[in-house]
């Protein structure tokens, strides 16, 4: 079973493997798939399910409301996500200002099917909204009890002390940061994890397994596996492409025996050795059969040994990118 933690310095407590739906509900997998991984996750213990407005456009978070349905809602912890473009893409689909926050949170409730979201996040930081207007929506959105807590996702560590610093002076805690986490990306380690612990604010990370590649099926010179997403023409294999190197997918193989010592899966490691840091409250794992939910539960509650951490660093070498100016970099710095 999983694992629950804190999240934050907040009283809230989400399981350490929280169910996710990007690229797979409303897109990769049928309805009826969707709802047996769901299930298949309350069956192990993830009461902690992320989304999106912006996932299939709508349809991811219509997908898990239904898959959802039925079940107590105060044992499920559910997070969703504003900023990316919805609907018809018009003038104030996007971003974070007041008119979009207010208009998205009631449609992300609607195609949930419930009242309240435990965490709202900031899906990015919007340049073109000041951030006080931000703060000062999502202070509303607080009080009005659609949503308990606030976090944000893949903002760098000066935004992150914006955040925690404006939402303390308005009366509402931010207590997480959704970015991009694993053996292979490394990016926040320098700059926002140590920020973050100094602001009780923490990570709740996804891609822990890097798309699929630390689960080890892809064979360095091999053809793609059947179904696995560098094959998927729907966002997945642009999504992993930066990781399909040969020298790279050849270290990957080194960590096989890393793994086997601990009676673990390739998987099972990845997610297992993001957990490892304390900063880290949760990993969130996608599945497009209810068979991955099972396997991947299980790096929750493992502690893998210092030595064992020092050879994954040795197998992996300069594969690891860990360039702290890649989290600006990579963000949008205009209105989408």
């Amino acid at each position: 079973m999983v694992n629950h933690v804190h999240l934050g310095r907040s009283g809230l407590k989400v399981s350490e493997i929280v169910y996710g739906n990007w690229l797979t509900h409303g897109s990769q997998v049928d309805q009826d798939t969707a709802q047996a991984c769901v299930h298949a996750a309350l069956d192990v213990g993830v009461t902690t399910f992320d989304t999106a407005d912006a996932y299939a456009n709508g349809k991811a978070e219509k997908v898990l409301g239904k898959a959802l349905k039925g079940q107590r809602r105060e044992s499920l912890e559910i997070l969703t996500k504003v900023y990316w473009p919805t609907g018809p893409k018009g003038p104030n689909d996007a971003g974070l200002s007041r008119k979009h926050i207010m208009e998205s949170v009631n449609a992300s409730l609607r195609r949930l099917g419930t009242d309240y979201v435990d965490v709202y996040q900031a899906h990015r930081y919007d340049v073109a909204t000041p951030i006080e207007e931000t703060m000062q929506a999502f202070a509303d959105v607080v009080r009005q009890g659609k949503a308990l807590y606030i976090g944000v996702s893949e903002w760098t560590a000066e935004q992150i002390r914006f955040a925690h610093d404006f939402s303390n002076d308005l009366g509402f805690q931010v207590i997480s940061n959704q970015p991009q986490y694993s053996m292979l990306w490394r990016v926040i380690e320098d700059q926002v994890m140590p920020t973050s612990e100094d602001l009780g604010i923490s990570q709740i990370v996804f891609s822990p397994v890097a798309q699929g590649v630390l689960s080890g099926k892809y064979a360095p010179g091999g053809e793609l596996p059947k179904g696995s997403r560098a094959r998927d023409k729907k966002g997945g294999a642009s999504t992993i492409r930066r990781f399909l190197d040969e020298d790279l997918l050849n270290r990957v193989q080194e960590l096989r025996p890393v793994a086997e010592e601990l009676g673990l899966t390739m998987a099972q490691l990845a997610v297992a050795w993001v957990l490892q840091h304390d900063n880290v409250a949760a990993a969130i794992i996608g599945a497009s059969r209810p068979e991955q939910v099972a396997e991947n539960v299980g790096a929750s509650g493992v502690r893998i040994p210092e030595e064992l951490m020092v050879r994954i660093d040795d197998i992996l070498g300069d594969s690891v990118v860990r360039d702290p100016a890649l989290t600006w970099e990579n963000a949008p710095h205009g209105r989408p």
